[in-house]
């Protein structure tokens, strides 16, 4: 009795300490820190984090794994160690409070606040500040050298006085930057003026750079590309004359160099862009490629906008080349001449996605190749019919991926990605092999090239392409195991759960199902199961981690693959996630036994920014659930771990809550799932409203953390449930045709369940959703009058109008969305025009009891704003309580943060009037008019909460 007495006292202490706790208000927001990025140095014994604020001045730290502080540099950023890590360099930027200051006055870019260089030192934390930089480079390699662009004043130009009664304001010339090339153990520094490209050689032994001409120089004698040897501090003027110098690269072993420039005259109406070529046994570059050279299509030319790339072993120089754009005939007089789109039925692509994708059709390059060493032919791998050409990252390898889509394009009108055909290229000659045809789905390049894989949806299978051989193996036949999306619910073709790797040698290709790694040999003969089935018996889905890898997987257009290649021979690190703890962790697993992979850590935590020391066995990372703001740790085995920052310590002193798994049945007799969030302070004896927030599945982020920001337009949950609500996010899934009626399967019968409990009211029940979240919600409120208030954001209510138009950020129709993506109606709109008007709210307004507020912007690129209005004009004709909130100018989720704390400002003061029967704001009462909108803003006089 005695024992159970302490305990109650002890439960109420607690209670009473969470009680004394101040919910959180609008004050908070930009204050609230987040870790923004981290890197840990090659040896791991330095690690540097920047702790952020929503808005205002972040801090970078720099620590040692034992956490030792080694330094702090105030509002820096774009940070780096240096190659040899004796060094961490990095921009400060401004003050913030400065820059402001500077955008209220509307000061010009150039008399904006600048950026500051600094080099802090690891060994003896002394720190150089170096004002006014606009950028800075280290070598791949070498830490002994940094180069950085110093930014120099504009000078007043002196100006005649043409007319002695007034006295004219003197111009500014043009800012010119400073070539700074710094030797870091020194400080010895070498400067060039006028500069404004440059680039390190791998090893960084060398430096190129553009320097520009002075700007009375109509000839720019000392205008051009440099060669700079930093062991001899000699530099060669090597490509002279004005011009555009670009994609400057080196190849590895640092012989040869190329780039693109364009020396044509300033008023050309045409660029001219060639290739030119350098090795240091030349005095000058030479043009290796232009318009005239053998190989290049008639009225094609090099591009300025192409990759530049050299192959690992230095016998081939990829560059892009592009049709000759037609010249716009500047005598035309504009006024007189007609401004008109004109859309064709025949066109690939509609004209409002042909006008958004404009600038990068005019900059679209093909890839071609051409051998510095032996006759310079130029052999085009790309064009028009195939215009996406890959190489493998070193590109020493014959044969390169091509894909095309050309001619099947109309079809993405209706469907999410065409058919493609898929094509073996050839380097040395440009010949092509295709190797299939009509695929939908997702290909690789093996890593020297031997092999192409792809996953096809049309029968949810993988193959594997032999291209010496010419010979194709279906690597998942006969298995009982489905690589397609086992959890597709739109009436389209599963996707695949991709490829984790390939082995080096190409012999064995490395696929995901839902679950678990398999090996297959890419001929066909022989396949495993890397983890042994055991993420499947275990419903744990396993993903390979190449935590110490920092190269990218694939380069742009014209560029290379780089797939992950996976060392079977070394202990394979995987992460974890398992679906029905929704936990995170960490296994490892012997990529050659296939046996169970062994659990490091499985916890109520979710990981980010997990990067590998590379010359050491240590681990950066971060780590939060809903209690816990993120921080960074560093581990040698992700069990044994030190702590390295303290984010948001102030988060104890506010009422804050706890996140919770919850499981019902629906009225159909489908198991549900979702997460309940309640106040710290909860107490089981009161009744609490409950706002439900949804989109589609959410429960896998049951140990999110959700920092409290002003949102987008959807809840902000740890701000509502710190204000005494209990907040419930359910998982959502879809029968094709009636997404109405599953939305209201799943919502509506979690909230029942809810309602079951003490400790809910079950006549304060409101609902909240964005975008598919927004439309659902305006769904729901024609179907029952079960909830008290509503808000939906940028919700679609009429399929039927909407079903035509365009998405205008992309320019794309909408077709394909109704049909076989998110809306899931699964069919035309003439084909079954029934289902269309079942799933519009439109048409089922007059059945609304619930007051709805409705934000559609105007300058929504993906959900029409007029679909925001049809809802708004019916419920008003209607006369039931309905408010619009549109955002001049914003997009579909909110961008700017003043709209973003409006936003959120008026949800509480919605939801409170209407759940906590607190007085209505002025806005919710009357509106604010047009003739005050800019002078007041209607919200109520409360304490700003």
């Amino acid at each position: 009795m005695q024992r159970f007495s302490t305990l109650l006292l002890f439960l109420f202490a607690v209670h009473c300490a969470s009680a004394q706790k101040k919910p959180l208000d609008h004050s908070v927001y930009d204050g609230w820190q987040s870790i923004s990025s981290s890197a840990i140095s090659k040896d791991g014994r330095f690690i540097y984090y920047v702790i952020s604020p929503q808005e205002g001045d972040g801090q970078l730290v720099i620590t040692t794994p034992d956490h030792q502080q080694v330094g702090r540099i105030d509002r820096a950023a774009d940070a780096g160690f240096s190659p040899d890590g004796q060094f961490l360099v990095a921009l400060i930027k401004p003050f913030y409070r400065d820059t402001r200051e500077a955008k209220i006055k509307k000061k010009k870019p150039e008399d904006m606040p600048k950026d500051s260089l600094a080099i802090f030192a690891l060994a003896t934390s002394v720190i150089h500040k170096i004002p006014a930089v606009k950028s800075y480079q280290t070598p791949e390699e070498s830490g002994e050298y940094l180069a950085y662009l110093s930014q120099d004043a504009p000078a007043l130009a002196d100006t005649a006085k043409t007319d002695t009664s007034k006295t004219k304001k003197p111009t500014r010339k043009k800012e010119r930057s400073t070539l700074h090339i710094r030797h870091l153990t020194d400080g010895e520094e070498t400067t060039v003026e006028r500069v404004d490209a440059y680039e390190f050689s791998k090893d960084g032994n060398v430096l190129v750079y553009v320097r520009t001409a002075e700007e009375k120089d109509s000839v720019g004698a000392d205008a051009g590309l440099y060669y700079y040897d930093l062991a001899t501090k000699q530099s060669r003027h090597i490509s002279r004359g004005k011009g555009e110098y670009k994609n400057i690269v080196f190849d590895e072993a640092i012989s040869q160099l190329a780039f693109t420039a364009d020396k044509s005259p300033e008023k050309s109406l045409q660029k001219a862009f060639n290739l030119y070529y350098y090795t240091p046994a030349q005095d000058t570059a030479i043009i290796i490629a232009d318009s005239k050279t053998n190989g290049i299509p008639q009225q094609w030319s090099v591009s300025g906008e192409g990759n530049v790339r050299f192959s690992k072993n230095g016998e081939k120089l990829f560059f892009g080349i592009a049709p000759i754009p037609p010249v716009k005939d500047t005598t035309l007089v504009e006024f007189e001449h007609a401004k008109v789109d004109i859309w064709h039925w025949k066109d690939d692509y509609l004209q409002p996605q042909q006008l958004v994708n404009l600038r990068r059709e005019q900059n679209r390059s093909y890839l071609a190749v051409t051998y510095p060493k032996q006759g310079r032919k130029v052999i085009p791998l790309a064009d028009e019919q195939l215009p996406e050409v890959l190489l493998t990252e070193d590109a020493d390898n014959e044969f390169a991926l091509g894909t095309t889509d050309v001619g099947r394009r109309i079809e993405t009108q209706w469907r999410t990605a065409a058919f493609e055909d898929i094509y073996a290229v050839s380097t040395t000659d440009g010949s092509r092999k295709k190797v299939a045809e009509n695929i939908r789905g997702s290909v690789s390049l093996s890593p020297t090239g031997g092999y192409i894989a792809w996953y096809n949806r049309m029968d949810s299978s993988w193959y594997a392409h032999d291209i010496e051989r010419g010979s194709t193996a279906k690597l998942n036949a006969d298995l009982p195991v489905s690589f397609a999306d086992e959890d597709n619910d739109v009436p389209d073709e599963p996707n695949g759960y991709g490829i984790a790797g390939w082995s080096e040698d190409d012999k064995e290709v490395f696929i995901n199902d839902k679950y678990d790694i398999w090996g297959f040999r890419t001929d066909g003969t022989q396949r495993r199961l890397i983890t042994n089935g055991f993420g499947r018996s275990n419903q744990i889905t396993f993903r390979y981690q190449d935590l110490a890898e920092d190269r990218p997987r694939m380069f742009g257009r014209g560029g290379g693959g780089s797939p992950t290649i996976i060392d079977i021979t070394k202990p394979l690190t995987l992460s974890a996630f398992n679906h029905v703890s929704k936990e995170n962790g960490w296994y490892t697993a012997n990529g050659r036994n296939n046996r169970d992979p062994k659990e490091i850590v499985i916890a109520p935590y979710r990981y980010g920014q997990t990067k590998k020391a590379s010359d050491a066995d240590l681990y950066i990372y971060t780590k939060e659930n809903y209690g816990a703001s993120p921080d960074l740790y560093v581990s040698a085995d992700f069990v044994k771990e030190t702590k390295l920052s303290s984010t948001n310590p102030q988060q104890q002193e506010y009422n804050w809550g706890t996140a919770e798994l919850v499981k019902w049945t629906t009225p159909k007799g489908y198991a549900a799932e979702g997460i309940l969030y309640k106040p710290e302070d909860f107490d089981p004896t009161k009744k609490y409203p409950v706002i439900a927030y949804f989109y589609e599945t959410v429960s896998d982020g049951l140990y999110s953390y959700n920092a409290p920001a002003p949102t987008p337009s959807r809840l902000n949950i740890s701000f509502f449930v710190s204000n005494g609500y209990l907040v419930f996010t359910p998982d959502i899934h879809y029968e094709i045709g009636y997404p109405g009626r599953s939305a209201e399967e799943y919502i509506n019968s979690g909230m029942e369940e809810l309602k079951k409990q003490p400790w809910v009211d079950g006549e304060k029940l409101a609902i909240q959703g964005q975008s598919w979240g927004g439309y659902q919600v305006a769904h729901l409120i024609t179907r029952t009058d079960m909830y008290a208030a509503a808000w939906a954001g940028a919700p679609v209510v009429n399929m039927t109008s909407a079903y035509g138009g365009i998405r205008w950020d992309s320019g794309m129709n909408r077709q394909f969305q109704y049909e076989r993506t998110q809306s899931r109606i699964g069919t035309t709109l003439w084909e079954n025009p029934d289902l269309y008007i079942e799933n519009s709210p439109l048409f089922h307004l007059p059945k609304v009891t619930t007051p709805v507020a409705i934000m559609s912007n105007d300058e929504d690129g993906a959900v029409p704003w007029y679909q925001g209005i049809e809802m708004f004009t019916a419920l008003r004709r209607l006369q039931k309580p309905v408010w619009l909130l549109n955002y001049n100018g914003e997009a579909h989720n909110l961008v700017q943060r003043q709209n973003r704390k409006d936003i959120q400002r008026r949800q509480l003061e919605f939801f409170d009037h209407f759940l906590k029967g607190k007085p209505a704001a002025p806005w919710i009462e009357k509106g604010v008019p047009a003739t005050l909108k800019g002078i007041e803003w209607g919200f109520g006089q409360d304490d700003l909460r």
